[in-house]
């Protein structure tokens, strides 16, 4: 009987020479959704979705996606990709790299259909050298989506693009998540992973750190953070009761507290003077700096997941 993930790691393991790019990952992301792929440079994405791909072969372990082989003939024709070091050749069109891709799958949406959705009327005759960066990346998207994958991998996709054009491949993507397609993001803008994401899946030198849904990730610890200007020092705030960490914002300092109430009235104890006081719930960027920065958290996350 054939499972219901769209990919599946087991012990995956990539070394180039003595770097280690991947270290025993399991990952299993069920079908359906938007799951972010998230980590510093250098963490292991992009080496994950190559592997995934077929673009370059595990040192160890195993990885499927959609119950094949990873890079077998079976999968790439259900798989579309847009990569960040992507480029295409310079003197074709985007309605003739369209027309090209579209013929490599068995039911794609028809050149006109992908033009519209990403809104490439005004360039779609141009040859792709002499568009700009971000109309390069918006014909890239539409060559990942043209054939209606089952599987869509998409690794910064919004790189190079203004305020319109983004909304537009974040309406997409949800979109395409909502017909029952599989979603991979890699992206280092938070508000992009907050808002597209169903999970959450972070990696840090080669290791799983978790693989969860966005607000459990949020609110594992339900914590506050409180933003204000103070004469307190870091070393005083770190040492209040209920302060899980503290830190320098510009002007202003953050703390994150598991009480917000006591730790204000704490606060106001030592500094009469407090001002520009704010709070709001742990952001997903606080929640994975968390997450990345203490060792102990780690482990029970691990633990759990």
């Amino acid at each position: 009987m054939k499972n219901s993930n769209a990919i599946e790691a087991i012990q995956l393991t990539k070394s180039y020479g003595d770097n280690v790019a991947l270290s025993g990952i399991d990952l299993a992301i069920e079908r359906g959704g938007v799951t972010s792929l998230l980590g510093a440079n250098g963490a292991g994405k992009t080496t994950f979705i190559r592997c995934a791909l077929g673009l370059t072969n595990a040192t160890s372990g195993s990885i499927r996606v959609l119950n094949e082989s990873a890079g077998s003939f079976e999968s790439r024709i259900r798989i579309g990709a847009m990569l960040q070091d992507a480029d295409l050749p310079d003197l074709l069109t985007a309605r003739e790299h369209l027309a090209l891709f579209a013929s490599y799958y068995s039911n794609p949406m028809t050149v006109d259909e992908a033009v519209a959705l990403c809104q490439i009327e005004p360039f779609e005759r141009t040859v792709y050298k002499k568009l700009s960066g971000g109309q390069k990346r918006r014909v890239q998207f539409a060559l990942a989506i043209v054939g209606q994958p089952d599987l869509l991998f998409l690794d910064e996709p919004t790189t190079g693009l203004d305020g319109e054009a983004r909304q537009v491949v974040w309406n997409l993507v949800r979109n395409i998540a909502s017909e029952g397609k599989t979603v991979i993001l890699t992206t280092h803008n938070m508000q992009e992973a907050e808002h597209l994401s169903d999970m959450i899946a972070i990696v840090a030198q080669g290791r799983l750190l978790t693989h969860t849904e966005v607000q459990a990730l949020q609110t594992r610890k339900q914590e506050d953070v409180i933003r204000c200007m103070t004469s307190l020092d870091i070393a005083q705030l770190s040492d209040f009761k209920h302060v899980d960490r503290a830190y320098q914002s510009g002007r202003f300092v953050e703390v994150v507290t598991t009480n917000a109430t006591k730790t204000i009235r704490e606060m106001l104890a030592s500094d009469e003077h407090l001002s520009n006081l704010t709070i709001s719930k742990t952001s997903l960027e606080q929640a994975i700096s968390r997450l990345t920065d203490e060792p102990t958290f780690l482990e029970t996350d691990a633990a759990d997941d």
